[in-house]
C-alpha cells in the first residue's frame, strides 16, 4: 500500500518503491545503469517543459493546474528512479545530502556568496 503522508521519510519511500516493484517483479529490470539512465531521461522530460521559455512563460505554466500536474509528475519519475538507484547502491540519500550541505557550505560560505552566483572558484 502507497502511503500519501508528506511526512514520510526517504527511507519510507525507499521500502514503498521497493515493495511497488516487487509486486510487479520489477527488480530485474532495476540496474543501477537502468535506474541511472532512466533518472536522466525523466529529468530531460522535465527540462522540456521549461525549454525555449522565458521566465515569465515559465511563471504562467506553474499557474496552470494541468501543466503543473504534469512537471510534478515529471519530477516524481527523475525523483523515483534516484531513489531506487539510491536503494540499489545502498546509499543514504538524507547522511549524503547533509554530508554534501556541510562541504558546499565551506566552498561556499555566507560572507562570501550571498546574493552571488558565482563558482567557489571565483569568490
Amino acid at each position: 500500500m502507497i502511503k500519501t503522508d508528506t511526512n514520510t521519510t526517504i527511507s519510507e519511500l525507499k521500502k514503498q518503491t521497493w515493495d511497488f516493484c516487487e509486486k510487479r517483479q520489477w527488480q530485474q529490470f532495476h540496474t543501477p545503469k537502468d535506474m541511472a539512465l532512466n533518472a536522466v531521461i525523466e529529468l530531460g522530460e522535465l527540462l522540456d517543459h521549461f525549454r525555449f521559455r522565458t521566465e515569465d512563460e515559465i511563471k504562467k505554466i506553474l499557474f496552470d493546474k494541468k501543466k503543473k500536474s504534469e512537471i510534478a509528475g515529471e519530477f516524481s519519475d527523475a525523483f523515483y528512479s534516484l531513489l531506487r538507484l539510491s536503494d540499489l547502491l545502498d546509499i543514504d540519500m538524507t547522511k549524503e545530502l547533509r554530508i554534501k550541505l556541510k562541504e558546499t557550505a565551506k566552498k561556499y560560505p555566507v560572507s562570501k556568496s550571498k546574493g552571488s552566483n558565482k563558482k567557489y572558484t571565483e569568490l
